[in-house]
């Protein structure tokens, strides 16, 4: 292999044409008892929705479950009990990055917001993320979104703030990301349809895209991961194989070039179905039912 190809190669993550399934299984199991750097929580269980109300027991176990693996978890609301996820947590000595879920409902916009600076306030939260693809969505205006930012960071003067969103937005909208105390990117090369072979290249280069945007702010990957089941899209196939892959990849990038990533996500979702089809419940490291899926 010429130095061009090795070089290639190592940009592009591990080569595993000489690994068998069970060599495979072997080393994602090494990685992921080494530790991540952080883990998007996912506290729903089977047969619960976003707005079902959570309880601290499921919370507390689910979070203990994950405690040996990481030192960062993200969780994505404020509300419905997931104020309460980032004291838990710190109980368990693990660091947070809380997110105030903002939507096309003022009410619970409102409501979010201020559960997100009070548990800032009590000292449960490390970095505080205001708002998840807001602007992808559509959900809010530019200025209705930069009102929020602004009132929490002004509010929390000591714990950075950002937002939430793919890593592209970052680029087409400035004084979204002049607010951002970090840049908070959300990279899927799942969803772009990229084939596993290069989805480390092409991730690499999304977290390009955003660090050059962020013009020397720090920039966290907040959401990247690949689905281990579920129907193709364009170049991009769900399988157990890709899915240890992908993470293999990840965490070896992460841990050689310092690079912050939460990977998303904890656990199986079977209530994700509804908005990204059939893929959507199969992101997880353990399943549905917290048991590991290798």
């Amino acid at each position: 292999m010429s130095y061009r190809s090795e070089k290639m190669m190592a940009l592009a993550g591990l080569d595993y044409s000489d690994k068998s399934t069970q060599d495979l299984i072997a080393l994602y199991n090494k990685i992921l008892k080494g530790g991540m750097h952080g883990i998007g929580f996912s506290p729903y269980v089977e047969g619960q929705n976003p707005g079902d109300q959570l309880s601290q027991e499921q919370i507390r176990r689910r979070l203990e479950i994950l405690k040996p693996y990481t030192k960062w978890v993200r969780s994505f609301s404020c509300t419905d009990g997931n104020e309460l996820i980032p004291k838990i947590a710190k109980e368990l000595g693990m660091k947070t990055m809380v997110g105030a879920w903002l939507g096309d409902n003022d009410e619970i916009n409102q409501r979010e917001v201020e559960n997100l600076i009070r548990v800032t306030n009590e000292g449960y939260v490390d970095i505080a993320a205001v708002g998840n693809e807001v602007m992808y969505r559509k959900d809010l205006t530019e200025d209705e979104l930069l009102s929020f930012m602004y009132r929490v960071k002004e509010a929390i003067p000591n714990t950075p703030m950002g937002y939430v969103d793919a890593y592209y937005e970052f680029e087409k909208r400035p004084r979204i990301t002049e607010a951002c105390d970090v840049i908070l990117a959300n990279c899927y090369p799942y969803w772009e349809g990229c084939h596993i072979d290069y989805s480390l290249l092409y991730m690499k280069n999304m977290y390009d895209i955003a660090a050059k945007a962020g013009n020397g702010k720090k920039v966290i990957i907040s959401e990247t991961g690949w689905p281990s089941q579920g129907t193709p899209l364009h170049g991009a196939e769900p399988s157990d194989i890709n899915f240890m892959k992908y993470f293999i990849n990840t965490q070896k990038w992460s841990a050689e070039e310092d690079i912050d990533i939460f990977y998303f996500s904890s656990f199986d979702e079977s209530w994700k179905v509804g908005a990204e089809g059939d893929v959507g419940a199969y992101w997880g490291i353990w399943d549905k039912d917290e048991k590991l899926k290798y």
